[in-house]
């Protein structure tokens, strides 16, 4: 398949270690109230994982409370299918259009050609991918009038971690690293990578970024998204560098990553961890007093909007892409360390913002959207 074969070429050395089954679909379940708008009770939204699964704290997780909450505003029928491996995608794909699914949604850039092939073969139903575009056997961008890709510009908010980040960080390192070399993944590094070369130019500056090389596009990347164990040797190796504030860019890999920094802390160590996809702080309470801040995609509000746009009969293919401009992206509150960062700097992360949103400063991306 073709996203495979540019995954592969993307990460030649990212090995799966996952599962080769996958869990059955959830059953349906209808809820709430079908008043509300024009949406009907025998509609069937779905919704397919990637290998992280619905408990991810992550993107996966975020998606299915998207579901959620349009079913339980709506009124309507869902059924959600996990998958353990990339085995299950194109199984799962199809098991939502036998149970009729009006609408399925693939959690994930793995699933495009699960997705684009379902939406293919299956006109008359109606499809959304998280994370990804879809593409022809050239990789050239195709577009297809009953499948919604659903995208996210993280470089923008990523570009103002990174200068939060250099203008933090106490050692003058920080660092990143992805679960695998896929553009939703290398996206956020490219960003971070960015806002670090904006802070060392404004201030004059040389806080060293490890993990990510923005030219070459190349880095450190864990292999998959659920070895956590790889995430924190990946950390602790970045710490033993000086790296004293590091983004994970890696779905449950990142929890890998927070134990590092832990233990680096009660050695006394002041290392901290910048999350993504969610808020950090709310999803992953444990370690709570580690996270500077997060990188978030409103993946949940995208795909709320999405079916309920279904529900309505007002489906579009158009594509999705959440910004800093219209909210779809953006940095989660500082939390526990909102009286250490410096009003100055706290300042000129607004500016820059607001710089970005006005299009003064345009983040630029090979893995943009």
């Amino acid at each position: 398949m073709k996203k495979s074969i540019y995954a592969t070429a993307l990460a030649a050395s990212a090995v799966l270690a996952l599962a080769a089954c996958g869990a059955a679909p959830e059953d349906t379940k209808t809820s709430g109230s079908a008043a509300s708008g024009s949406a009907s009770a025998d509609f069937k939204a779905c919704m397919v994982s990637d290998a992280g699964g619905f408990d991810d704290k992550s993107f996966n997780q975020s998606g299915a409370e998207g579901l959620d909450a349009a079913v339980k505003e709506l009124g309507i029928q869902e059924a959600k299918a996990q998958s353990q491996s990339d085995a299950d995608f194109a199984p799962n794909v199809d098991s939502m259009v036998q149970q009729g699914c009006n609408l399925t949604i693939g959690v994930g850039f793995l699933l495009e050609d699960a997705i684009q092939a379902a939406a293919d073969a299956n006109p008359d139903a109606n499809f959304a991918l998280i994370d990804s575009a879809f593409s022809g056997p050239d990789f050239k961008p195709v577009e297809l009038k009953n499948a919604k890709p659903i995208l996210f510009n993280t470089a923008e908010a990523s570009y103002l971690a990174g200068y939060l980040a250099a203008g933090m960080s106490q050692t003058g390192t920080v660092a990143t690293f992805g679960g695998m070399q896929i553009p939703s993944v290398s996206i956020f590094m490219d960003g971070f990578a960015d806002g670090v070369a904006k802070y060392n130019e404004d201030n004059g500056g040389d806080v060293q970024l490890l993990g990510w090389d923005k030219a070459a596009q190349n880095g450190s990347f864990s292999g998959d998204f659920d070895n956590q164990a790889q995430g924190q040797t990946l950390t602790e190796g970045f710490i033993a560098q000086g790296a004293d504030i590091i983004m994970p860019v890696a779905g449950p890999v990142g929890l890998g990553a927070a134990a590092a920094a832990e233990s680096a802390n009660k050695g006394g160590g002041d290392v901290k961890i910048v999350g993504v996809d969610k808020d950090w702080y709310e999803s992953n309470p444990e370690f709570g007093s580690l996270y500077l801040t997060s990188v978030v995609k409103e993946i949940g509000q995208a795909v709320t909007d999405t079916v309920t746009e279904a529900a309505d009969g007002k489906f579009s293919a158009e594509p999705y892409v959440g910004t800093l401009d219209n909210k779809g992206v953006g940095l989660a509150p500082f939390h526990d360390f909102d009286a250490k960062v410096p009003q100055e700097l706290k300042d000129k992360v607004t500016e820059l913002q607001k710089q970005i949103v006005s299009g003064d400063i345009k983040v630029e991306t090979p893995n943009a959207p």
